[in-house]
């Protein structure tokens, strides 16, 4: 345990790092809290600037400071220079503009920033530019504008800087700093010229009338940037190879936002940046930093095609580029790109390295990549690209399938070149990603799979395929349930299934064991009540559409009359009853349901089948429109199948309620 609180700064910082504990360290702090408390109550000691440096580091540690404020005022008062810095350091760590104590210090950094010691003033404006508030703004934005008119870069560059965070405070102080902006382009120190660059981005982005007057500017800063080209080796300002890139990077932001929608200044600064974008190497951080900031100054402006294609293969040559983060801001800004509709086709060129990219190791290049491929889907690729992320979504992370499914089924419906192919798409996705299909996307599959008469038989034998490779996903168990259901009286007269590839054997669909697999489905207690809900009414439908294994399907359905599961009880009890005194009307109630029109697209005119969806009030009148005969029915006739109907609307709990469970 200490048995005293350090004097010096280096001997606080010594004493915490030896602390066991944390509770010893905050006994520490505390005892030294204490202390700096007693040195700040003082009118005057002589270890001010000591405490409060010690009260800075307690700060950075998290403890509480807050008392320090006014001692910091204090020192930033002082005439002493080593004084004012710790006191102006305290000020921008301690306060910030919601503090009322900023009023004490405005009149402090006004007569600091007329002190003809150009660090003092130095400090005011660094001080001034961190914790302005928008009155304080206002009230010393003219000392700022002086500044900005000094002789001396030091304080021209700070000057710059502060005006920009002045601005930002405060909107209306842009024709403050007109007059002085004038000049700045026409300075030589580096320093200067950067701030300025700033500056002058900042003043266009708030004014209108500003980005229309330094619109004139653009040959000025095409013959900086040319300048800084064309420029031989600097020790001062060269980086790898690249003369001063940190100014070209902020004179190509400040051209991008002169260019946009203004097709006079982009024609200006055509040739400067096909001429960076061409010259500048690619080899280093540096060149490739340079490079990005061309390419999203070509992409804001009206600039030529041919600028177009070449800032788009600076880019493919960043996605082979070893880096990663590289990688990853080619394909973030390609993305950009074709979702703004620059020049498509240009990137459409290098789709194969953004396939690969995929396969990447690193999830945030391959998400990238995914977002970019889909984007360049289109009516010609869109074959052989699906056909790649197909390959990708049996690969792909399981956080990344949920997405590809919806993603997938949207460019499959954007860009279907026939129906055909549309069909084979989905029953690909629902093989390979069944797992990750949501009940929206499983109705919109539904639909699609439903919508054409002359394939279902591919589409019910495919998925009675899928049944016999006893798969895990509950969508997959669903969906092919269903049809198998469905198009039993296809699926079991339609042959065997062909072979998809050499060497598989042929499969010979039979009620046995698609009964013995949707048995299987009702008995695994890892099957969601959805999947059990789906092959208790396949079950039924193939018992009405064929006429094997009919006395099994019916003792098994007659097991789940006192099941646990309610809605199973109720189906078991509602079909048994359909099967027994009411026979007749089996036919009629599980007949196949007709197609119903999608809510999350609309069913294209040029690809919907004769099979299309029925109206409302047509629907609910089907099962009256079964039973009429064309022989004139007796009176007694009649009565019964009035009671057969009404027997049935309680049974069901109307029509609405009787295709919901079909």
């Amino acid at each position: 345990m200490l048995k005293f609180a350090p004097k010096k700064l280096k001997d606080l910082v010594k004493a915490i790092r030896n602390c066991k504990t944390a509770a010893e360290e905050r006994e520490l702090i505390q005892k030294e809290s204490f202390e700096i408390r007693n040195t700040l109550g003082q009118e005057k000691s002589d270890h001010m600037e000591r405490q409060i440096a010690k009260l800075l580091y307690i700060h950075m540690l998290g403890y509480p400071a807050h008392f320090g404020q006014l001692g910091c005022l204090r020192l930033a008062s002082s005439t002493k220079f080593s004084a004012k810095r710790i006191g102006y350091l305290g000020t921008m760590l301690l306060l910030d503009e919601s503090k009322q104590l900023l009023l004490m210090v405005t009149n402090s950094l006004k007569y600091d920033m007329q002190s003809k010691n150009r660090y003092v003033a130095g400090l005011a404006l660094d001080t001034l530019g961190t914790i302005s508030s928008a009155d304080m703004a206002r009230d010393l934005a003219s000392e700022v504008e002086k500044l900005l008119r000094s002789s001396k870069a030091y304080l021209k560059k700070k000057a710059a800087l502060c005006a920009v965070k002045l601005i930002r405070k405060d909107s209306d102080l842009v024709e403050t700093f007109i007059p002085a902006t004038r000049s700045l382009l026409s300075e030589k120190n580096h320093g200067v010229l950067l701030t300025s660059m700033a500056l002058l981005q900042e003043m266009a982005a708030k004014s209108s009338e500003c980005l229309e007057s330094f619109r004139r500017l653009v040959p000025s800063l095409v013959r900086l940037l040319k300048s800084l080209m064309m420029s031989g080796y600097s020790a001062e300002h060269d980086v790898n190879g690249v003369t001063d890139p940190f100014l070209q990077c902020a004179i190509i932001r400040l051209m991008s936002v002169l260019g946009k929608n203004n097709a006079e200044a982009s024609e200006a600064m055509n040739d400067i940046l096909a001429e960076v974008a061409t010259n500048t190497t690619t080899k280093t951080n540096v060149g490739n930093a340079v490079l990005y900031e061309t390419v999203l100054c070509i992409m804001s402006i009206k600039a030529e095609s041919g600028l177009q294609v070449l800032a788009v293969n600076n880019l493919g040559k960043f996605l082979q580029n070893g880096d990663r983060n590289i990688r990853y801001v080619a394909l973030t800004t390609l993305l950009s790109m074709v979702q703004e509709g620059h020049n498509s086709d240009a990137v459409q060129r290098h789709r194969t390295t953004v396939v690969d990219c995929l396969h990447e190791p690193d999830i945030t290049i391959r998400r990238r990549a995914l977002a970019l491929c889909f984007a360049l889907v289109n009516t010609n690729n869109v074959r052989s690209l699906v056909a790649e992320l197909l390959d990708f979504l049996e690969v792909a992370d399981e956080e990344l399938k949920l997405s590809m499914v919806s993603d997938l089924l949207n460019a499959a419906h954007a860009y279907k070149p026939s129906p055909k192919w549309h069909v084979d798409v989905v029953l690909k996705i629902i093989e390979l990603a069944g797992a990750h299909i949501t009940e929206e996307n499983m109705a919109e599959m539904t639909q699609i799979l439903s919508e054409h008469s002359e394939f279902h038989l591919n589409v019910v034998q495919r998925l009675y395929k899928m049944l016999l490779k006893r798969t895990r996903a509950q969508a997959t168990k669903q969906v092919a349930s269903f049809y198998v259901g469905e198009f039993a009286d296809v699926l079991f007269r339609g042959g065997p299934i062909q072979p998809e590839y050499e060497g598989e054997d042929g499969v010979v669909p039979s009620v046995k064991t698609t009964v013995n697999i949707l048995e299987s489905f009702l008995q695994d207690p890892s099957n969601t009540k959805l999947t059990k809900y789906y092959a208790f009414n396949a079950l039924m439908k193939i018992n009405v559409h064929c006429s094997e294994e009919n006395e099994r399907i019916t003792n098994l359905i007659a097991l789940y009359r006192r099941n646990i599961d309610v809605e199973l009880q109720q189906r078991a009890n509602e079909f048994l009853t359909l099967l027994g005194p009411y026979n007749n009307l089996t036919n009629g109630v599980f007949e196949r349901m007709p197609v119903a029109k999608a809510k999350s697209r609309d069913v294209d005119d040029n690809t919907t089948d004769t099979n299309v969806a029925v109206p409302n009030d047509q629907s609910e009148d089907l099962l009256g429109g079964l039973l009429d005969d064309d022989d004139e029915p007796s009176t007694s006739t009649q009565q019964q199948t009035k009671g057969d109907g009404d027997l049935l609307g309680d049974l069901f709990g109307g029509p609405q309620q009787q295709q919901q469970q079909q």
